[in-house]
């Protein structure tokens, strides 16, 4: 039997766009003697996709639009998605900060959300108030709060200024008193957003640890939302995906963040044949680029340590030789600086089926980047010498890397925009 902890049915979130207090009251008289009819709200049936990029022609949106799901005791569930595709509107609704337009939610046990930096907190209060006031919002009683309070306050390091009103905090500081009222008061389910982000790395590795602690040793459920994909895939068993306000995909969390990978995958690669930027003789030129995962499905985005191939495909305009044929790869960093290059003829390649095929690939066992974006830089070459190019072409591809467990030791990278070197120290 499935100890189902949290259930959620069928939840929809429906906003009216502009300005709030304007032009609402007929709707709100056209909704009321609708339901006094015992007919269905009219404003149900309106409404458009939550697309945040796209101009539409309905006054009224769907943040949410039909979502369910399960979450079992002791499961960690991650959401990912881009920026407005709805998943803080959904911890907000599963915390009760606001109410579905349908649905219903089904839970198990006291509630604990870290929404935003210093939700619940009175800015007046000190921290130690604080930590009082959360804990009785969360049904804590004074006695368990107090049985707990010297752990909350060692772990958020913030024992110096615990007497100080939370007003003169730093969002860190803040956030860091908050994750750990929220963690340490034991809710039966643990919701996090983002906010983890403002904290240090020391801090986010400190919070991570505690939420596997959580959950494997406490057996307690935590959701989490985050932009950081080697966090869901070590800390989460499980995970779904949001677009535009709907659930796209659910699965175990490696599948999930995947998923999202390579869910801009319909986009079309640059069409480098019509660059006027390039420089060479011109007898072959670069068509286009792609960054595959090791499915072979084409992303923009890749995880730090992860296989990848980059493919570059291109077409023949004159009569070429393979013989000393060089191909040639750069990658910059966001500031246009070189951190990583990759020549053919050094790795000792020859491409006597290249021109046949009509792409080479560049395979990568185990990306050496840290987090980032990054753009590269090709060339096709005779031999070593630049004078012989034969096409060459500046930022034809960009993509961003996330900071990723690459030494398999439980931390994440830190992300700086440079490579890695494979070594290690030795006692």
């Amino acid at each position: 039997m499935k100890d189902i902890i949290l259930k959620v049915e069928n939840i929809s979130k429906q906003y009216r766009l502009g300005t709030v207090g304007t032009g609402t009251l007929s709707h709100d008289l056209n909704r009321w003697w609708h339901t006094i009819r015992g007919k269905e709200d009219p404003y149900l049936k309106v409404g458009e996709t939550n697309d945040r990029s796209s101009k539409g022609n309905s006054e009224y949106v769907w943040a949410l639009q039909d979502i369910n799901f399960e979450v079992e005791r002791g499961e960690v569930l991650g959401i990912i998605g881009k920026n407005g595709a709805g998943k803080s509107t959904l911890l907000k609704i599963l915390s009760k900060v606001t109410a579905p337009t349908t649905g219903t939610i089904k839970s198990r046990g006291r509630i604990a959300s870290l929404l935003e930096v210093g939700t619940g907190f009175n800015p007046e209060l000190t921290g130690r108030e604080n930590i009082y006031l959360n804990g009785a919002i969360l049904g804590m009683t004074k006695q368990e709060i107090t049985s707990k309070l010297d752990e909350i306050i060692a772990f958020s390091g913030c024992e110096r200024y615990i007497d100080t009103p939370t007003k003169r905090y730093s969002s860190g500081m803040t956030v860091r008193l908050a994750f750990a009222v929220a963690a340490f008061l034991e809710p039966e389910i643990l919701v996090v957003d983002e906010v983890l982000a403002v904290g240090d790395a020391e801090f986010q590795k400190k919070a991570i640890g505690k939420m596997q602690d959580i959950s494997r040793s406490e057996g307690r459920t935590v959701l989490f939302v985050s932009h950081n994909m080697a966090a869901v895939k070590s800390l989460c068993t499980k995970g779904i995906v949001l677009e535009h306000g709907k659930v796209v995909f659910e699965g175990d969390s490696n599948a999930a963040v995947d998923f999202y990978l390579t869910s801009d995958s319909n986009k079309t690669n640059t069409d480098l044949l019509s660059r006027t930027d390039r420089r060479g003789s011109g007898e072959l030129k670069f068509s286009s680029v792609s960054l595959l995962d090791d499915k072979g499905d084409s992303v923009f985005e890749i995880v730090s340590g992860e296989s990848a191939r980059l493919r570059f495909t291109f077409e023949r305009i004159k009569e070429i030789t393979t013989e000393n044929l060089v191909f040639g790869v750069v990658f910059r960093d966001i500031n246009e600086v070189k951190v990583a290059d990759f020549y053919s003829d050094e790795m000792g390649i020859t491409f006597d089926k290249v021109l046949q095929n009509g792409y080479v690939d560049l395979e990568i066992p185990k990306l050496l980047l840290r987090g980032g974006v990054y753009s590269l830089d090709i060339v096709v070459q005779n031999g070593k010498i630049a004078a012989n190019q034969i096409d060459l072409l500046h930022d034809v591809f960009e993509f961003n890397v996330f900071p990723g467990d690459y030494w398999k030791s439980g931390k994440i990278n830190r992300a700086t925009n440079v490579a890695i070197i494979d070594a290690r120290f030795r006692e």
